[in-house]
């Protein structure tokens, strides 16, 4: 599959970009200069320099460092609820495409209402209910994105459960839920994780657009998006405040957009 990716140019750089938002996130610690969090009066405001690559902030602290440490947040927000979502999607779409019927019609309306919603607003009336924290955004973000996977999966489920292989199952008297999570659900996973790349992206996107609202993570905690709100008042004097996070949202979405666009194509017959 990774030779298989980087056989495109877009397809190494979503690759490589990727595996270098995972490795900061999970060495930050080990590899960020400064302490993101440690006030700096005397150092307040500098330009990119040898000393800080990205400058500082209003308080002095690093924003390489405070970047690094947000590529972290934005790695676990986005596997936290793509998983959720991947979760409730899988198992919906399943039941709806395998038993047909009056179960489909019941997930199928279940989806259509939830579709009607837009998400972003959907979460933000969530989201004015609930305490802002990390643990919030990642449960709200999940819960309100798993629609398109179970739209695809009920899909797949209905051209697959009447293929040989499931009819011989079925013979052989395998169980319902043996059919669905053995021979069913693992021809069904290239969609699947093609979705999952578009929706690591979404949920990035999604979490920086809450934090610059004020209402994700909060500071000081770093993420890109309250960098970026607070570079947005002294814009015209720092720039690089919110230059630098702007820039690490754009490639990281991108990013993962690419990538899925590119497992579709090894995966689908038809894009080859």
């Amino acid at each position: 599959m990774l030779k298989e990716i980087c056989k495109t140019k877009s397809g190494c750089f979503a690759l490589f970009t990727v595996f270098l938002i995972v490795i900061l996130a999970l060495f930050g610690p080990y590899l960020s200069p400064y302490d993101p969090l440690e006030i700096r009066v005397d150092e307040i405001l500098l330009p990119p320099s040898l000393k800080h690559p990205f400058g500082t902030d209003l308080l002095g602290r690093d924003v390489l460092s405070r970047m690094i440490y947000g590529a972290r947040i934005s790695i676990e927000v986005s596997l936290v609820a793509v998983g959720l979502s991947l979760i409730i999607g899988v198992f919906l779409g399943a039941m709806a495409g395998y038993f047909g019927g009056l179960v489909d019609q019941i997930i199928s309306r279940f989806i259509d209402i939830m579709l009607c919603f837009p998400t972003i607003f959907l979460i933000l009336a969530v989201i004015a209910y609930l305490e802002p924290s990390i643990l919030n955004i990642m449960i709200v973000i999940g819960l309100t994105s798993w629609m398109g996977v179970a739209r695809l999966v009920r899909a797949e489920f209905l051209s697959l459960k009447e293929r040989e292989f499931v009819l011989a199952a079925k013979i052989y008297g395998a169980s319902s839920m043996r059919i669905i999570f053995k021979h069913l659900l693992p021809n069904a996973l290239p969609p699947v994780l093609v979705s999952a790349s578009l929706g690591m992206g979404n949920a990035i996107l999604i979490e920086s657009a809450l934090s610059f609202l004020g209402i994700g993570v909060q500071p000081p905690i770093p993420s890109w998006g309250n960098m970026l709100i607070e570079g947005k008042e002294t814009l015209e004097v720092a720039w690089w405040l919110s230059v630098f996070p702007g820039l690490a949202i754009l490639i990281t979405v991108l990013a993962f957009i690419l990538l899925g666009e590119r497992i579709q194509e090894i995966t689908n017959p038809r894009k080859k």
